[in-house]
C-alpha cells in the first residue's frame, strides 16, 4: 500500500484578512471527516486564549502552545493526519523543514501566518513557508482608511503609526493594529 500524499497549505495576509477563521474552518471540516486534528500556536500569542487559537470574530480550536518548531515534533501525536499550525511568523526559521518533514510523512498541514511585518517587509520564515507551500491562499482584509482591500497591518503607538525601527514582534490586536492598503499604510522612517 502506497503512502498518503502530504500537502502543505499556507493562508497568508495581513491582520483582520481571516487567516485564523480560515484555519479553523479546514480543521472543523477535517474532524466531520474523522481526520485527526491536532493544531499548535507560539506560546508567545497570548491574545485571546492560552490552549486556543482564536480568531478576532471569536472563532476558535483547541491548541497547544509550543515555544519552538522541535517542540512540535515532540508533542506531535502519531496519529494526527492532519496538523494546524497558527502565527508561523513567530516561530523560529526551524519550523519551515519541521512542517516540510510532516507533509512528507503524508500528513496535511495547514499553516498561518503574517507575510508582512507593520514595516510592510517579509515576515519572518513566511516567505520560505509559501515558497515551499503546495497551495497558498493570500487573503485581504478591508482598508479602515479607505475602505478597499487591505494587505498591510498598520501598529499604531499613541494613535500615530509606529516608526520603521520599533521592535518587529509585539503581539497585539485591535488595539494597536490595522489593516491598511498600500495607499495608506505609513512607517515614518524617523
Amino acid at each position: 500500500m502506497s503512502q498518503p500524499t502530504g500537502i502543505v497549505e499556507v493562508i497568508t495576509g495581513s491582520m483582520f484578512c481571516g487567516k485564523t477563521e480560515e484555519l479553523i474552518r479546514r480543521l472543523r471540516r477535517a474532524s466531520i471527516a474523522r481526520q485527526k486534528v491536532q493544531v499548535f500556536k507560539p506560546v508567545i500569542d497570548e491574545r485571546y486564549s492560552f490552549y486556543k487559537v482564536q480568531s478576532h470574530s471569536g472563532m476558535d480550536y483547541e491548541a497547544i502552545p509550543i515555544k519552538s518548531s522541535e517542540e512540535l515534533l515532540e508533542k506531535l501525536d502519531p496519529e494526527a493526519t492532519v496538523v494546524g499550525v497558527d502565527e508561523a511568523q513567530f516561530f523560529d526559521d526551524g519550523i519551515v523543514d519541521v512542517v516540510n518533514q510532516l507533509a512528507e510523512r503524508g500528513l496535511r498541514v495547514i499553516v498561518t501566518g503574517l507575510d508582512t511585518d507593520f514595516r510592510g517587509e517579509p515576515f519572518g520564515c513566511m516567505p520560505f513557508m509559501t515558497a515551499k507551500a503546495d497551495k497558498v491562499d493570500k487573503l485581504t482584509a478591508i482598508c479602515v482608511v479607505c475602505g478597499e482591500p487591505a494587505t498591510r497591518t498598520q501598529r499604531l503607538v499613541g494613535g500615530k503609526p509606529a516608526k520603521y525601527d520599533e521592535p518587529i514582534v509585539v503581539v497585539g490586536a485591535a488595539e494597536m493594529y490595522e489593516a491598511r492598503c498600500r495607499h495608506c499604510h505609513r512607517v515614518p522612517k524617523e
